[in-house]
C-alpha cells in the first residue's frame, strides 16, 4: 500500500528546466512507486521569485505559477500542489487542504531545506534532504529550521562521518543519499564525437563561507587551472553560465563558447536538448566539496549521463563509491583531467553506454527513493 508523501522545494521560485529536474525526479519518482504525493512552495523572503522573463527577482510569482502548471500537469500532479506567495494567496489547494495533507501525511521531505511553515509541525515524520553539503552543515540554507526538526538528515555528502572527509556536520549525524534520477524522463540518443563539450554552471552562486577558520568557496575557486584547456588542447568546449562580464571575457580568451545559462535551461526541454547535443560533460565542482572531499556528485552531470552522454568531471570524493572507469571519468588534477578526455576518444560509444549504465545502477529513483523511505519511517 502506497505512502502519503509530502514534498517541498523550490520549483516556482527559481522557474528554469536545469534545477527543475532536480526537484522534479523526487515527485515523480515517489509516485511511480506508488505512492500519493504532493508538493508544496512557499515564499520564504522578500522578492524569493525569479522572473527570466525579465531576469529580475520579483514578489509577483505569475511566471513562475505557470511554469509550475505547465511542469506538475505533464506528470499527472495538477490537484497535487499548493504554492503560499508573499501577498497570503494561496494557488493550487488552498492553505487548509495543505494542513490536511500534512496533518495525514506518513512523511514530509524538505527538499534542500528551502521552505517552512507552521503547520509542518503536525507531520508525523519530517525529514530533511541535504542537497548542498558543507554549506548546509554552516548556516548557509537555514531557510527549513533547526536540524532538530527532523526525525531524519540526509545529505548528498555521501562521505559524511567517514575517515578522509572533513565535511562539517552541524553537531547531527547524517544519512548519505544521492540524486534520484527516473531514466524515463531521459531520452538516449547516439552522440556525436565532433559535438562540443559543455557543461551548465554558476561561477560563483552566493560566494565563499568562513566557517571555524576554514573558508569554503565556490567553482571560481576551482575552474581557474582550466580556463584555457580549449585553446591547449584544440577541443570545441562550451560553458553556458552566468557570470559577469569580465568572466565571461576570461573565458572566451581561453577558447570556451559562452552562452547564456538563462537560454539554455528556460524550460526542460530547452535544457535536455543541450545536454543531447553535447559530445560529453567537463565540470568542475565547488572549492567547499573539493576540499572536504565530502563525495557531492552533481544533479546536472546524472542528467548527462541518464542521457547516454559521458562526463569527466572533478572528484569531490564519490570515486570512492561510484565507478570511475568508463563513462563516468573522475580527475584531481590538471593532468588528470587532460588524460581522461583523451579517454573519451579511445571508444566514445563505449562510453555513451557506460554513462546510461552508471545512472541505471547507482542513480535509479526505485533504488534511491526506496531506501531513503526505508529509513525515514
Amino acid at each position: 500500500m502506497g505512502l502519503k508523501i509530502v514534498c517541498s522545494g523550490y520549483l516556482l521560485g527559481y522557474p528554469l528546466g536545469g534545477h527543475s529536474f532536480h526537484h522534479l525526479q523526487y515527485l515523480v519518482g515517489f509516485k511511480r512507486l506508488g505512492h500519493e504525493v504532493t508538493y508544496f512552495e512557499n515564499a520564504g523572503w522578500p522578492d524569493s521569485c525569479y522572473d527570466p522573463a525579465t531576469d529580475m527577482m520579483t514578489s509577483d510569482p505569475a511566471y513562475g505559477l505557470a511554469y509550475l502548471r505547465r511542469l506538475l500537469h505533464a506528470h499527472g500532479l495538477d490537484d497535487d500542489w499548493c504554492y503560499l506567495a508573499e501577498d497570503g494567496a494561496s494557488h493550487g489547494m488552498s492553505r487548509a487542504q495543505l494542513a490536511q495533507r500534512l496533518r495525514e501525511c506518513d512523511v514530509y521531505f524538505n527538499l534542500s531545506n528551502i521552505n517552512w511553515i507552521d503547520e509542518l509541525r503536525e507531520c508525523r515524520r519530517r525529514v530533511l534532504v541535504d542537497t548542498d553539503p558543507v554549506f548546509t552543515q554552516i548556516g548557509g540554507h537555514g531557510i527549513g529550521g533547526p536540524f532538530e526538526r527532523y526525525h531524519a538528515l540526509f545529505t548528498y555528502g555521501e562521505n559524511v562521518h567517514r575517515p578522509g572527509c572533513t565535511m562539517p556536520t552541524g553537531g547531527q549525524q547524517w544519512l548519505p543519499t544521492r540524486q534520484p534520477v527516473v531514466p524515463e524522463l531521459w531520452a538516449v540518443t547516439r552522440g556525436e564525437p565532433s559535438a562540443s563539450i559543455t557543461t551548465v554552471m554558476n561561477w560563483s552562486a552566493y560566494g565563499a563561507y568562513e566557517f571555524e577558520g576554514r573558508k569554503f568557496g565556490q567553482k571560481d575557486m576551482e575552474f581557474v587551472p582550466f580556463i584555457m584547456l580549449p585553446i591547449e588542447t584544440g577541443r570545441n568546449m562550451a560553458m553556458a553560465v552566468g557570470t559577469t562580464h569580465d568572466v565571461e571575457q576570461q573565458l572566451t580568451d581561453g577558447g570556451w563558447r559562452v552562452l547564456s545559462g538563462r537560454e539554455v535551461t528556460r524550460d526542460p526541454q530547452a535544457y535536455q536538448r543541450f545536454i543531447s547535443d553535447s559530445k560529453a560533460e567537463f565540470a568542475v565542482a565547488k572549492h567547499g566539496y573539493v576540499s572536504t572531499q565530502c563525495g557531492w556528485f552533481s544533479d546536472r552531470s546524472a542528467g548527462y549521463l541518464a542521457s547516454g552522454r559521458p562526463v569527466v568531471v572533478q572528484d569531490t570524493g564519490f570515486s570512492r563509491f561510484l565507478p570511475c572507469d568508463e563513462g563516468l571519468l573522475a580527475f584531481r588534477t590538471r593532468d588528470e583531467a587532460l588524460t581522461q578526455l583523451e579517454r573519451l576518444d579511445e571508444d566514445y560509444d563505449a562510453h555513451c553506454a557506460a554513462a546510461r549504465r552508471v545512472v541505471e545502477e547507482h542513480f535509479h529513483a526505485d533504488k534511491v527513493l526506496t531506501d531513503m523511505l526505508g529509513k525515514s519511517v
